[in-house]
């Protein structure tokens, strides 16, 4: 499924949450991470992040980069020749390994079909559309699955605390010095002196 919100929305999103936590929004996004979980270029990742457009190309273009940069990096993390990675590609997909080689490399489009069996052998998130998906659509898909996880009280232990016992508007700008068990005993202590237990007085 698309993200039902632009690129740009989730963007403003994500440099709301980086000024809450006193973050810049490069502390949060690494260009070179984002790079390799859409398998798009660096340069075309930075030029998106930094509200810029792309030249228009077409699905078989995405579909043949994106191939090609997950064959590299494939190579680059496992130390393998391309003969071998084009090997294991054609024996799942019943290919030959000149076909394989091509897809791999880049020079050749898949089918449909084929392209399902590249998704489940790279182990991409969002099967073909991630490879057919226009950049801004794929570089948007990962930030949401970042800001979805900043957006989560289980990402700040603070906010953690501050809902498990109910608590709002608190000032605790200086928790980032403190432990989690620490932060939970000052809390758990607030909330004692706030609403004492059955039987005792209001303090």
């Amino acid at each position: 499924m698309e993200p039902s919100i632009p690129l740009q929305e989730t963007l403003q999103r994500l440099d709301v949450i980086s000024a809450e936590r006193g973050l810049d929004r490069s502390d949060l996004l690494s260009v070179t991470g984002l790079a390799s979980a859409t398998a798009l270029p660096e340069v075309a990742v930075r030029t998106l992040l930094q509200g810029g457009s792309l030249p228009a190309d077409t699905v078989n273009d995405r579909v043949r980069t994106r191939i090609r940069m997950l064959a590299e990096a494939n190579l680059q993390r496992t130390g393998r020749k391309m003969a071998a990675l084009a090997a294991e590609v054609a024996q799942l997909l019943g290919r030959s390994e000149m076909w394989a080689r091509r897809i791999c490399d880049g020079t050749k489009m898949p089918n449909v079909e084929d392209l399902h069996g590249i998704a489940d052998f790279f182990q991409v998130n969002g099967g073909e559309a991630f490879f057919t998906a226009p950049a801004d659509q794929a570089l948007n898909r990962a930030l949401l699955s970042i800001l979805n996880r900043l957006e989560s009280p289980q990402s700040d232990p603070v906010k953690a605390l501050m809902e498990k016992y109910g608590v709002r508007d608190m000032d605790l700008r200086r928790h980032g010095t403190m432990s989690p068990e620490a932060l939970e005993r000052v809390l758990a202590g607030v909330i004692q002196s706030v609403y004492p237990a059955a039987g005792e007085a209001s303090r």
